[in-house]
């Protein structure tokens, strides 16, 4: 993505509706620029188009939080993709950093297979010249536009992968946490196909709280985050043998 889609993205998030004459403004750009940046960023779901403005998704949309803070997700994810070879088959779930992480895989790297149990991962990278998903069976669940349930764990078990990158709601203590418990429980159950379970996230959820258990801090190998964490979460990610990598 073209980093005037970023700044794009930026902009709208922070004032949730902005007219297409201050977008152009603001950019340096002409109109005619801007609709066709709109175009675009509508087609993948990052945003609304509305007459003369750009609006922000649904709150209740994977693609908002996917669009907001977009730079520093796809950095993060970019960081992530590193450690990942051509040929690979790696185990994918659902949230913006992971999303970005499918598309940059899909994109850029030859003969990877993702399995996901994430809907909107599978249409978010389904145009990508390298994109080969093997998508997990479930009950579909509609605001997050992933597969929970039962039958996730059914399916998974005929997988097993070296790397399973999972985005978190939060952190504490014990472990990383989750706002949703049948996401959580989806995903234990794909942690338990993966030799090694990789956690992507701002570092702002590092002071979130979550509601629910997602995965135990012995569970997880490493983090790949933003350059922002506290100390203190820092250290307890360390003290617990945790490799953590900023962008």
């Amino acid at each position: 993505m073209h980093m005037r889609h970023s700044q794009l993205l930026n902009i709208v998030n922070q004032k949730k509706r902005v007219a297409v004459t201050e977008l152009a403004k603001a950019l340096d750009v002409s109109e005619v620029t801007v609709r066709k940046d709109l175009n675009l960023l509508e087609h993948k779901g990052l945003l609304r188009r509305e007459h003369g403005y750009a609006a922000m998704t649904a709150s209740d949309d994977i693609a908002n939080h996917l669009s907001f803070n977009y730079e520093r997700k796809r950095l993060i994810a970019h960081r992530a993709a590193e450690s990942i070879h051509n040929g690979e088959t790696v185990m994918i779930e659902s949230g913006g950093c992971c999303a970005l992480l499918a598309e940059e895989l899909a994109a850029n790297r030859r003969d990877i297979t993702i399995i996901t149990n994430s809907a909107f991962i599978a249409d978010f990278i389904r145009k990508q010249p390298n994109a080969h998903v093997i998508l997990l069976g479930g009950e579909y669940q509609n605001e997050s536009q992933v597969m929970v349930g039962p039958m996730v764990r059914n399916c998974v078990k005929n997988f097993y992968v070296n790397k399973f990158f999972v985005g978190t709601d939060g952190l504490n203590e014990q472990g990383f946490m989750s706002n949703d418990l049948m996401r959580a429980e989806a995903a234990r159950a794909m942690a338990e196909s993966a030799s090694q379970v990789i956690v992507l996230t701002e570092s702002t959820k590092f002071k979130a709280s979550g509601v629910v258990s997602l995965l135990p801090l012995e569970k997880i190998s490493a983090v790949y985050t933003d350059d922002q964490a506290d100390s203190e979460s820092l250290t307890m990610l360390n003290n617990n043998g945790i490799h953590v990598y900023p962008y």
